[in-house]
């Protein structure tokens, strides 16, 4: 029993150091992971419905359901 016990614990040594050594990913420009976060603007969100085949009724509500979240900045008037 001792000897199980102690080739797992010998393991356990060596696995560390290689999950260790792993690389992390890289991590995309400043400028792209702000253009994908939200809020996108509203003049995009219009575009968005209308290549969707939305009405341009709906695609209005839509866009503003879509302000009332947080996603879609408030159109400029």
């Amino acid at each position: 029993m001792r000897i199980v016990l102690a080739a797992a614990v010998v393991a356990g040594f060596l696995a560390a150091p290689a999950a260790a050594a792993q690389p992390t990913p890289a991590a995309p420009p400043a400028a792209q992971r702000a253009a994908d976060k939200p809020p996108f603007p509203y003049a995009d969100c219009i575009k968005a419905t209308k290549k969707r085949g939305e009405s341009k009724r709906y695609g209005k509500w839509h866009c503003d359901q879509l302000v009332k979240k947080g996603w879609v900045r408030p159109p400029k008037r």
